[in-house]
């Protein structure tokens, strides 16, 4: 009996101390936690108060690059024009994870009075207009640089390594450049180190502060461009059948190809949108024009459902024109993939999330019609999108402006649960594997 009752005692010893140091490694990451808490809301206030449009954030990258090279990290910079990544080696062996912020503002004028508010101007395609971090990614690289830092001094204790990615241009390049996560795994971001898994937050209007929202499987719509040009034959208004009216074969395009969403593809599987947002033609009340350009945009939750509808949009618009008289050439620009969380990841990191914010602050998001460019890395790996509320407790979410508005407003007291969430995400990855 003493055989036994021996090894129950050096069982219990063990699990005590193994408990002591989960504890004590818990509460040495909460100090490094509170003590970045205020460089990250200075951090977001500097890069709110000097936005800069995508593939020209040349200051926030530099502030970047020197904050992970004092971190003591191998740093790399000019990745697709502005995009950094620092790579931090563990002091233990394991798996590469890769956490991502993207640093891109929008020319939109900012309306929020703010000590910090944004005044910059800019020329952006002819017209003269403001610049602001009106979707929050001020907050994203605040927040990735805070989470830089806790991880950085935890090194010696990391079952692994972490790629902190900061990307350029998400919200799409200037005319005629590439940009953005596409551009970054051309040059080879992926090459000299492969993530296991990657990670990436955003902050969003339409959740609570420091509420966590997360969806399993596609969460974010795939986001592409048509453009449509009817080629016609002019004529005078009086006599339109001595010519090929492209206006008229136009607008018969508008209904066949909102036909193709509602009885042509299966929208049980996953739902699509198909919008128009502009049509032009013509010059004048009594001529019908010689052609008319359509422009419009494809959303989509369905990789297979996606090439379907760029099909059945050409087939549409040109077989339409034809049975008028006309032409019609049919361009696809493809854009954003589906952002798809993966399933047994997601299902595995809700725990570490629920650590970030609390059970009660998790909630499980509807699908989201907007795109996001992180959908090129989970392409590559099994990749995590979450969203972080940004709207304060007294406000309601549904009332308040959202992304993308002038009076976007991200409150502060949430950046502490964002930077929380990207260090736990890590860690309890790279813990899980351990044996």
């Amino acid at each position: 009996m003493k055989l036994p009752l021996i090894a129950s005692a050096l069982s219990l010893a063990a699990l005590f101390s193994s408990s002591f140091a989960a504890n004590a490694a818990n509460a040495a990451q909460e100090s490094l936690l509170k003590s970045v808490e205020g460089k990250v809301i200075e951090w977001r206030r500097d890069f709110h108060q000097n936005p800069e449009l995508g593939n020209r954030e040349t200051r926030t990258a530099s502030i970047v690059a020197k904050h992970l090279q004092s971190l003591g990290m191998e740093v790399e910079t000019n990745i697709a024009y502005t995009g950094v990544v620092g790579f931090l080696k563990g002091g233990k062996p394991g798996p590469t994870v890769m956490l991502r912020a993207d640093m891109d503002a929008l020319p939109v004028t900012e309306k929020v009075d703010l000590p910090f508010k944004s005044t910059k101007r800019t020329n952006y395609r002819g017209v003269d207009v403001g610049v602001m971090h009106a979707c929050g990614h001020d907050t994203h690289v605040a927040m990735l640089m805070g989470a830089a830092e806790v991880l950085a001094k935890m090194k010696d204790e990391l079952h692994g390594n972490v790629m902190f990615v900061f990307q350029p241009a998400e919200e799409g390049a200037p005319e005629g450049e590439e940009g953005g996560a596409e551009l970054m795994l051309k040059q080879g971001i992926f090459i000299k180190h492969k993530p296991e898994v990657a990670f990436g937050l955003h902050i969003t209007a339409s959740l609570p502060s420091g509420v966590i929202g997360y969806r399993s499987g596609p969460a974010m719509a795939s986001a592409d461009k048509f453009e449509i040009t009817v080629n016609g034959v002019q004529s005078h208004g009086s006599t339109p059948w001595k010519g090929a009216d492209p206006i008229a074969a136009a607008a018969q395009i508008v209904t066949g190809v909102n036909h193709i969403v509602s009885r042509q593809i299966n929208t049980t599987k996953a739902p699509a949108i198909v919008s128009f947002g502009k049509i032009a033609g013509g010059v004048r009340n009594n001529i019908i024009p010689e052609k008319v350009e359509m422009v419009g945009t494809i959303r989509n939750f369905d990789m297979d459902n996606r090439e379907q509808i760029f099909e059945k949009i050409k087939t549409t618009a040109t077989h339409i024109a034809q049975a008028s008289g006309a032409t019609a050439e049919v361009e696809i620009f493809k854009g954003y993939p589906v952002t798809v969380n993966n399933p047994e990841l997601t299902a595995q990191m809700v725990p570490s999330l629920a650590k970030a914010a609390g059970q009660d602050n998790l909630q499980i998001m509807g699908k989201i019609g907007g795109a996001e460019d992180f959908s090129f890395y989970a392409l590559e790996v099994p990749g995590l999108f979450v969203f972080l509320g940004g709207t304060p407790r007294d406000k309601d979410p549904k009332k308040v402006a959202g992304n993308h508005s002038p009076y976007f407003f991200a409150d502060e007291s949430s950046f502490k649960v964002g930077t929380k969430a990207l260090t736990q995400l890590t860690l309890d990855y790279m813990a899980q594997g351990v044996k």
